[in-house]
């Protein structure tokens, strides 16, 4: 029960630290729309945000991972008594993780070496932002070395890295247009319904709910707390979207931490891929550690500022 707990709260704190920055863009669409509409999409959004998105993509990913189980099986595999289950998802974890760690990974890399940033480690940020041209050099070597040695050990390991390069790439080409076009409704350009816009807002959610759902499989194989935990953090970012972003989005290395603690759960379930044990309370707390070192700046930061 103390891991179970322990699990949960790291993945609803790496749910809700790891969505701020899309909440304060959603908050910023919602403030061109009517008190109902706003209302509308924290309450009954919540259904699609963790029902259907954070509930269905990870058994989604645990049955095309597993096929021979059922897809509710996915779900209650956790439960099962039947050994053979167990051995089955213990067999096929390594594709997931491996996958899943390389798409983590290279979402990492990007924000590091070419997405604007306020400087938590100012030195080294600074000097990948300086050197960014190298971002795509640098993803290419890492894909080439980790297929290399996952071939040594199982060709689907070594496919499992191409397909989670893959993923990353396509979900960075949707992420960057919806991002655009958020930006035109927040800023008015659109003439857009209420009801439309609540139906955006809902597709950009699903677009960036895939980095929580593949950072969770570094807490936990388990569909029900995985479920549970970027279920809380999903209403929790929701809740923060309408009443308390502006204050959160001050602490201005939140978004530094969550980050840095993608690149660790990256490495862990990668390492985890090649056969390497980890211990299930690791992933919780780092995510902690490092969430509240880049909190503690952030106070710093403002105090400085004398906020």
């Amino acid at each position: 029960m103390l891991s179970a707990a322990l699990i949960v709260l790291g993945l609803v704190l790496f749910e809700t630290v790891s969505s701020i920055d899309n909440a304060v863009i959603n908050a910023e669409v919602l403030s061109t729309m009517g008190q109902k509409a706003r209302k509308f999409f924290v309450t009954w959004g919540i259904f699609t945000s963790v029902f259907l998105v954070r509930g269905l993509l990870p058994m989604f990913i645990v049955f095309v991972t597993v096929p021979e189980l059922g897809f509710f099986e996915a779900f209650t595999a956790t439960f099962s008594d039947d050994p053979s289950v167990a051995e089955t998802i213990r067999a096929s974890a390594p594709i997931l993780l491996m996958s899943g760690g390389i798409f983590l990974l290279f979402l990492f890399l990007h924000w590091l070496f070419l997405e604007p940033k306020q400087y938590g480690l100012k030195r080294t940020e600074r000097f990948f932002i300086e050197h960014g041209v190298w971002f795509y050099a640098s993803v290419s070597v890492l894909l080439v070395i980790v297929v290399w040695y996952a071939m040594k050990i199982s060709p689907m390991l070594g496919f499992a890295a191409v397909v989670g390069s893959s993923a990353f790439f396509i979900t960075h080409g949707f992420r960057q247009q919806a991002e655009e076009s958020e930006r035109h409704l927040a800023s008015g350009k659109k003439g857009m319904s209420d009801a439309s816009k609540i139906l955006f807002l809902e597709v950009i959610d699903m677009s960036f709910s895939i980095d929580g759902v593949l950072g969770a499989f570094a807490f936990t194989l388990s569909v029900p707390l995985i479920l549970l935990g970027n279920g809380i953090g999903a209403i929790v970012v929701r809740s923060l979207t309408l009443m308390h972003i502006d204050r959160v989005s001050r602490y201005a290395f939140l978004k530094n931490g969550a980050f840095y603690s993608i690149f660790f759960l990256g490495v862990i379930m990668i390492s985890e891929a090649f056969g390497l044990h980890v211990p299930e309370w690791l992933s919780p707390v780092m995510t902690f550690g490092i969430i509240w070192y880049f909190f503690v700046l952030s106070k710093r930061k403002l105090a400085l500022e004398g906020v």
